[in-house]
């Protein structure tokens, strides 16, 4: 076998709406394209023998063993790929259960699709997969140490990637709320909400955490003083920067017992507690200077360790913290007993899980010597021996959840510290030896504050109940009634996708709002350019959305994009589908027009319940998504007889026509009259029919997010199929005894557009046409026959990257087809696209129209303006479109039972 490639998706994609992290592999099974696995001779025991646990895949036969059952039928080996890839996660506890394997047009070729926790982890599952089935297939056995290995590799590879036990509750009580959040990739930052709603936090620090409050609470001392002045009880404590200065401090406090604490330290480093000699606070003075140049000492309090979580002022809970320690049994040694708690598969390195394991370090040994113990001791049974001082979770202490014991008096005590102190979020540590008694009374103290405390210890407990302390978190981020989104329109379709993405950010514009825009041409905030290129993909899409200052997103999003990796965000408010037409087939697997149309799907699927899809009610592909969505479903057609229509708005739905020469609203019996198509700039007097249907589709986009009429119309009546505003999109240009246009149209369904536009010009019309090289030899040929009857003559050019054909072979596959559906047609082929261009040019004959059809947009119209083209006040008015073929009426002649609403005041009418 053999792997072809390896992509991840990240957001809803072809395979699945819901489960967005898939990894998708292309493998060639090779010799075993034709060998089912039950004549591979020992592969099922084999495989059973190295992964027992596939007995607990159920796959189609829908019980237990199910899967297994089906590997001693027979079943192709890229199927067993996809199993064991979804279990050898299972086993390095990654649970996943989403998989598919789909043979691709080229026999013997799979689509592997796996799911995954954590991207790396689920790129190497796919890989030991293969490694795996293909060791059964030509030794009959995996090696267990094999084995061992990947699985060791893969939670390695989970624990990189995970975020961290606070970070996690924090996102996981986010989706609970439906509160999207991405990562930022720098500093562990993690954003909650999309564009101007958005909030942001590293661990526990948020976007409400000051600088002052953070700083304050990292100077120990200086935190200590602002308490003590607030009449709050602290440790008597003193920070010195040198040993000769020792000696005062243990007597400024009042003598032993102390504790010495590095000033600047945190997880319980440097820290040595009831220190009661002068040898033992030399060794404590060292390791703490081995934290910080300044050395704390306080006071020593007898009592028990305990930390208050306060978020926005209200404490969120409490919990007890143990030192590390053993219990004895009676039977074991200290040192087994500590093998046998660390063995405890809650137990691991760091913050990775609930627990820590506990490692013996300096103070350890001096606890032992204290308690009279050595590592070979053997403990009574249920007697306690400590191996850390200090009670941090981090050292291998546990946690006893005391929620539901605090006094209430300790309660307004720490949320009288996390205010005085300045901390949106603080962990307040507490030593007293009743935490349900005030602190006055028992001699409690509070001895440190926290910025960025953990939540490990009280969303995962050792002992009590489980507190979800990142609820009041999102809740002060985004109290009721906070939006945390901001409204996403989404765009897809195989042509018009970048004018109407523009005219739709156009409308949006109207009401006020910053929008960010994504396109072909690059990505756009309010005004500006943000970064030039083919924006259309879900990196451009997240730079949109994590933009503090964008109110609207209007997102482009082509077919590569959710092929390769998904799309951004994982659902919108409104999904605009234009149209399904045969372009890129053969490439990334999509081989079928319906299966172009399952991808332009995605889209549409994804749109919220309480949202809006926008179908082209025209193109029978498109329609047919309706039954697969969950959301409101509106409809667009170029024909007001349209039976589909017809019957959606008599049962009160909402819908675009264009009627009787106007892009006009439906709803019902009612109709909203936007404008005249031959007075919106962009549809060329009203004679480019595809136009028309992109102005159409934004329109009831908008219209359906809630924009007045008048502010769609004042867009369309302001937006120009311009190079400045639609590079590359209907540009025509006025050049005195010609025209020029440029259009990026690029497959058959684009150039039939075009051509309703081109066979209406007056005089000689002449194309500079050409591919993209990856396209198929029979949409090559299909272009040429479409252009044959378009032009009256044709100068064929190519692409500067040939896509992987040899240079002039998509010209001749052009010219064929020119030939065969137009013998006698004129042509001549100059592959070098800007000489193509200025032949044309130069060529070009009295009233005649030069349509260039190119790869370079820019260069394109760089090259026209070069010769000074008249900037002409409106398009010239030709015969307008004709919807649905028929002959156009009157503007004021009303489709049967349509009452025309014309005025300003009627046309307000609300429709929801």
């Amino acid at each position: 076998m053999k792997i072809l490639k390896i992509q991840t998706l990240r957001g809803p994609n072809y395979w699945s709406i819901r489960r967005s992290k898939l990894v998708v592999m292309r493998l060639d099974l090779e010799e075993l394209a034709d060998q089912p696995s039950n004549q591979i001779p020992g592969f099922y025991d084999g495989v059973t023998r190295a992964l027992p646990s596939l007995v607990e895949h159920f796959c189609s036969p829908g019980c237990r063993g199910g899967f297994l059952q089906r590997v001693q039928e027979g079943t192709m080996m890229g199927h067993i790929v996809e199993h064991v890839a979804l279990e050898l996660q299972e086993l390095a506890g990654m649970p996943v259960g989403f998989g598919r394997t789909r043979e691709t047009s080229t026999p013997g070729t799979y689509q592997v699709v796996i799911e995954y926790q954590h991207e790396q982890a689920g790129r190497y599952a796919a890989r030991a997969a293969v490694r795996l089935c293909q060791s059964v297939i030509d030794t009959g056995d995996y090696p267990q140490e094999e084995l061992e290995k990947d699985l060791d590799d893969l939670r390695d590879l989970a624990t990189d990637s995970a975020l961290g036990p606070s970070t996690e509750a924090i996102v996981k009580e986010a989706e609970t709320k439906g509160i999207p959040w991405l990562e930022l990739g720098a500093r562990h930052l993690i954003q909650l909400g999309y564009g101007v709603h958005q909030k942001r936090m590293q661990a526990t620090l948020s976007n409400y955490t000051g600088i002052l409050g953070v700083e304050l609470a990292s100077d120990k001392e200086g935190t200590k003083r602002v308490l003590r002045d607030a009449g709050i009880p602290v440790p008597r404590g003193i920070t010195i920067n040198y040993l000769d200065e020792l000696e005062e401090a243990i007597a400024y406090v009042g003598g032993y017992p102390i504790v010495i604490k590095p000033l600047n330290g945190n997880h319980g480093r440097g820290i040595t507690i009831d220190i009661n000699s002068w040898e033992t606070a030399l060794e404590a003075y060292d390791a703490a200077r081995d934290v910080s140049s300044a050395v704390i000492v306080e006071r020593f309090y007898t009592g028990r360790d305990h930390r208050v979580l306060v978020v926005n002022g209200k404490v969120a809970a409490v919990a007890e913290r143990v030192p590390a320690h053993v219990v004895g049994n009676g039977r074991s040694t200290i040192e087994e007993l500590l093998e046998q708690t660390n063995n405890d598969p809650r137990r691991g390195e760091g913050h990775d899980n609930v627990l820590t394991k506990i490692e013996l370090d300096r103070t350890s040994w001096q606890l032992l010597d204290k308690q009279g113990y050595t590592l070979s001791t053997i403990l009574d049974d249920s007697e306690i021996c400590y191996l850390r001082a200090t009670a941090n979770l981090s050292t291998g202490g546990i946690a006893v959840d005391r929620t539901d014991d605090i006094h209430p008096e300790n309660i307004w005590i720490a949320q009288r510290v996390a205010k005085t102190i300045g901390l949106d979020i603080a962990g307040i540590d507490v030593v007293t030896p009743d935490i349900t008694r005030p602190l006055r009374e028992v001699d409690g103290v509070i001895v440190e504050v926290n910025a960025a405390p953990g939540f490990r210890m009280h969303v995962c407990p050792s002992v009590g109940i489980p507190r979800n302390v990142a609820e009041p978190v999102l809740d002060m981020l985004f109290p009721t009634g906070t939006p945390s989104r901001i409204p996403i329109i989404a765009l897809t379709g195989t042509n018009g996708k970048t004018t109407t993405t523009r005219l739709t950010a156009h409308i949006m514009r109207q009401t006020g709002k910053v929008v960010g825009y994504t396109t072909t041409d690059g990505t756009y905030i309010g005004d500006y350019l943000a970064e030039p290129g083919d924006n259309t993909g879900p990196q451009s899409a997240q730079l949109i959305l994590q933009d503090p200052t964008v109110e609207v997103a209007v997102l482009e999003s082509a077919r590569g994009g959710i092929l390769r990796s998904g799309l951004a965000f994982n659902s919108c408010d409104v999904g605009v589908v234009l149209n399904v037409a045969a372009d890129h087939l053969g490439i990334s697997d999509i081989d079928t027009i319906e299966q172009m149309a399952r991808v332009k799907s995605v889209v549409a699927e994804t749109v919220m319940p309480n949202g809006y899809v926008v179908l082209n009610a025209d193109d029978p592909l498109v329609t047919e998504m309706a039954s697969r969505v969950n959301a409101q479903v509106v409809y667009f057609s170029m024909n007001p007889d349209c039976e589909l229509i017809k019957s959606h708005t008599q049962k009160g739905g909402l819908a675009a026509v264009y009627e009787n020469g106007y892009l006009s609203i439906l709803k019902g019996d009612w109709t909203l009259r936007i404008e005249q198509a031959a007075n919106v700039p962009l549809t060329l007097g009203g004679r480019a029919p595809f136009q028309i249907a992109n102005a159409l589709a934004a329109s009831l986009a908008a219209f359906a997010q809630g924009v007045d009429i008048q502010d769609i119309r004042a867009a369309l009546l302001s937006f120009r199929a311009s190079s400045g505003q639609t590079p590359g999109r209907m540009n025509l240009f006025n050049l005195g005894d010609y025209h020029a246009l440029v259009d990026y149209a690029h497959n058959a369904h684009s150039y039939e557009a075009l051509a309703g536009f081109v066979r209406n010009w007056p005089g000689e019309r002449i194309g500079v046409v050409g591919s993209p090289g990856d396209r198929r030899d029979e949409d090559l040929l299909t272009l040429g026959t479409l252009s044959a009857g378009m032009f009256d003559r044709i100068i064929i050019k190519e692409d500067d990257d040939t896509r992987g054909r040899p240079r002039g072979e998509a010209a001749r596959w052009i010219a064929r087809g020119l030939q065969q559906a137009k013998p006698d047609c004129r042509y001549e082929t100059v592959l070098d696209e800007t000489t193509a261009i200025q032949t044309a040019l130069d060529t070009a004959s009295l009233n005649g129209l030069v349509v260039i059809l190119p790869e370079s947009v820019n260069r394109a119209i760089k090259l026209i303006e070069v010769r000074r083209p008249i900037s002409d006040p409106e398009p010239t008015q030709l015969e307008p479109a004709k919807p649905n073929g028929t002959e156009v009426t009157s503007p004021t002649d009303n489709h049967a039972n349509v009452e025309p609403v014309e005025s300003s005041k009627n046309s307000e009418v609300p429709v929801r």
